[in-house]
């Protein structure tokens, strides 16, 4: 079983982790930090790979046995161990192959993800903070690792707007899936008539971009302000102006930073956000080209969500771009959304 679907080969992730830590045993490895990191993040990811596949060969060998077995027997217990142990075996044989699904540019990079609430005030805002919940509970079941890099609190419940960057191999490729408008429906907890709210939050997502990408960021085309930081609840983080908003006056970009204590990480920070939010416009105004040769329209606003979630008159959320959905919201809520993820995913196979 040498490869998985045409998707996977052994040899050649082997060959290149035997590079990497080639490289890794070089007295001179850890004189560029960045690059060091960057290198060591390939090298587990591969060995991921790698580490997955032959556990998915063990298993299917096991189940071999198995098979032999129950038809030697003929016992209903083996035979019912054996549909469990074929169960957990397609689950990770799917799981395996939608990890090699992620093989486009920066797919492997952290996540760049920011919600920002539509119309609708408290209600949009409490939403936001609810899917700021649902996506920090996936990070963590994933054991990626979830930072705050902007937060701005709602006036009564919720959230602004908030940035997150959420660290992990693969990060991105997973997330890019959630980019879009995400609808909720349900009653109202701050309406005392009990009536039933639609409220809408956008998803943005990028790849957080290394030192290495070539994306040019002009003095003159950008604008620095500073300002005093504040975190969840209102309370400062700090008593100086640390906070950093960069501008990028050309398009208008505008990302925010106050996650780090001094004003220089912050600035790091935000120069790193905005090379994200640049290649992506970049991304974008390519595709807007193609869609304009192809002659395609495509609705753009708080009609064109891509996924909605129905608390009330019944439970439910679904996927429309896939079709996917479930009637439990509340795992969903709690992190769940890998269904959703790996449906879309499996649609952009070219």
């Amino acid at each position: 079983m040498k490869t998985l679907g045409g998707l996977f080969d052994l040899d050649v992730k082997k060959a290149r982790i035997a590079e990497l830590d080639m490289h890794m045993a070089d007295p001179e490895f850890w004189n560029d930090q960045d690059s060091a990191q960057k290198v060591i993040n390939e090298a587990n990811g591969l060995k991921g790979y790698v580490e997955n596949f032959e556990a998915i060969e063990e298993q299917l060998e096991n189940l071999v046995v198995s098979y032999e077995l129950v038809k030697e027997e003929n016992d209903a217990e083996l035979f019912e161990d054996l549909q469990s142990e074929l169960e957990t075996f397609m689950k990770d044989v799917n799981d395996f192959e939608l990890q090699m699904l992620l093989s486009e540019p920066y797919d492997a990079n952290n996540a760049i993800l920011e919600l920002h609430p539509g119309a609708g005030g408290t209600e949009s805002q409490d939403w936001a903070s609810m899917l700021l919940r649902m996506y920090q509970r996936w990070g963590e079941d994933r054991d990626f690792k979830v930072e705050t890099l902007d937060y701005l609190p709602g006036d009564e419940a919720g959230v602004k707007s908030v940035t997150l960057l959420i660290k992990g191999h693969n990060a991105y490729g997973y997330l890019k899936a959630e980019k879009g408008v995400h609808r909720l429906v349900r009653i109202s907890p701050f309406d005392s008539s009990g009536r039933r709210h639609t409220s809408f939050v956008s998803c943005d997502v990028t790849p957080e971009m290394t030192e290495d990408v070539d994306i040019e960021v002009r003095a003159e085309d950008i604008k620095v302000d500073t300002y005093r930081a504040s975190g969840a609840g209102g309370q400062h983080v700090n008593k100086t102006d640390s906070a950093v908003r960069i501008t990028h006056l050309p398009t208008n970009t505008v990302v925010t930073c106050q996650n780090e204590r001094s004003q220089l990480k912050n600035r790091e920070a935000a120069m790193k956000m905005l090379k994200s939010k640049l290649y992506q416009y970049e991304i974008e105004r390519q595709q807007r080209e193609l869609d304009d040769i192809r002659g395609e329209q495509k609705e753009i606003g708080w009609g064109s969500q891509i996924r909605s979630y129905v608390f009330h008159p019944y439970s439910m959320v679904k996927d429309h771009r896939t079709n996917t959905e479930t009637g439990n919201t509340q795992a969903v809520m709690d992190g769940d959304i890998n269904p959703f993820i790996d449906a879309y995913l499996r649609t952009q196979i070219k």
